[in-house]
């Protein structure tokens, strides 16, 4: 697989390894009537549970693995072993022969209604809800899959995304479910996996293999700066086709929500391209942040 290739020049031999290496919090700072125990017996659970099940048939090896990051914020203690939370994911791709990771997930999720009691086994069966909490997990895991696949091969996460979605049709009787259905608000996990399976939203995917693969991890060569560039321009002007078919999207949201500091960053040094067409999509696109690009591009 390309992630493979794109680690050989820079790896010694390593053993298989499952996909993701997570760094797990559970924070429970305004839940005072039980015990703390319980808390660390799920952060421990967690991080076990995502760093060691094997999310997919491919073949890691250990620095292959994905590093991401899941914060579980407790906000409420509604009865003995039910509990409502708030949940983090964040993702960051390594770029090519740097040490820099690019960041290309970072949401928060405010639905999360779980079920849990102290050293209770978390699992996960593929095509069977068994709990609302692993289902959480497990489909982030895989939105985290696939946007790490089509980083590195465009359209290979595809199969991915088509696995988290089965995952919110599974959980849509869970009477804890909030956040699988499309009744439930317009920023979830049932909007995340309608937009990533969508056509609508093929230039949004197309745009993560060009902005990564053919911008960002071609930059160590000086000569291919300006090419770079250009790539990462285009890739973001073709987002204009993505609004016009699906405007203020969830996907586009989440896109920009953790590259916006980034782009600015890109383009505010370097050898200076046309951002007309760039600029005009972004203050369409993502008219949240207009004014971090307003002066995009412009000589310091």
């Amino acid at each position: 697989m390309n992630r493979l290739l794109f680690f050989l020049a820079l790896l010694p031999f390593t053993t298989q390894a499952q996909e993701l290496i997570s760094t797990v919090q559970v924070l429970s700072p305004n839940v005072q009537n039980t015990s703390k125990q319980v808390f660390t017996s799920l952060e421990s659970g967690l991080r076990e549970f995502i760093n060691t099940t094997q999310w997919t048939r491919e073949k890691y090896t250990q620095d292959e693995r994905i590093e991401c990051t899941f914060v579980l914020n407790i906000v409420e203690q509604v009865s003995v072993g039910q509990f409502k939370a708030t949940l983090q994911v964040q993702y960051s791709r390594p770029v090519f022969n740097s040490s820099y990771k690019s960041p290309i997930l970072n949401v928060i999720d405010k639905s999360v209604n779980f079920t849990y009691l102290e050293n209770d086994r978390l699992e996960f069966i593929e095509n069977t809800h068994v709990s609302n909490l692993t289902s959480v997990i497990a489909f982030y895991a895989h939105v985290i899959i696939g946007m790490d696949h089509d980083s590195f091969e465009n359209g290979s996460g595809e199969s991915y995304y088509v696995k988290a979605q089965n995952i919110v049709i599974n959980a849509q009787n869970d009477p804890l479910g909030a956040g699988w259905q499309n009744s439930s608000g317009n920023t979830n996990r049932f909007w995340l996996a309608d937009n990533l399976v969508s056509p609508a939203f093929k230039n949004l995917k197309d745009c993560y293999y060009i902005y990564h693969k053919e911008g960002l991890d071609q930059m160590y060569n000086p000569e291919q700066h300006q090419l770079a560039k250009d790539n990462i321009a285009k890739a973001i002007a073709n987002l204009r086709v993505v609004h016009q078919k699906r405007p203020n999207s969830y996907l586009m949201n989440v896109f920009f929500d953790a590259k916006s500091r980034e782009l600015v960053s890109i383009f505010e040094d370097g050898p200076e391209v046309d951002l007309s067409n760039m600029k005009t999509t972004l203050s369409l696109v993502d008219a949240n942040n207009a004014d971090l690009y307003r002066d995009l591009g412009n000589p310091k």
